[in-house]
């Protein structure tokens, strides 16, 4: 059965989120065939992936990153992919790949 499955890169810069970008595939086979594929297209796809605005507080001032680390960890960033779950039309609980590119450089 085929799935979406979506590479995100989180857009970092001075410790901040900054932006979310994104790309999506629709492949079949198991969760580590696909996590692994994902993993394969992390460079190539930076370059052709949609922008999606980074959430700002009450203030209009960026996340820091240690913050969304910690949503990570408990779970939740994945309300901070709305927009982009909705872009793709995904079902809840997709599977996804999150990079960090921080300052320029793509970490994965």
């Amino acid at each position: 059965m085929n799935e979406i499955i979506i590479n995100v890169y989180l857009i970092i810069d001075n410790n901040y989120v900054k932006s979310f970008r994104a790309v999506a595939y629709e492949i079949e086979g198991g969760d580590d065939n696909k996590i692994e594929f994902l993993k394969s297209k992390v460079k190539e796809d930076f370059s052709k992936s949609f922008y999606f605005d980074a959430p700002v507080n009450k203030n209009g001032k960026f996340m820091k990153y240690p913050k969304f680390a910690k949503l990570e960890k408990q779970g939740m960033q994945y309300q901070l992919f709305e927009e982009i779950f909705e872009k793709f039309k995904v079902p809840q609980n997709p599977l996804i790949c999150v990079t960090p590119v921080v300052d320029g450089k793509i970490l994965g």
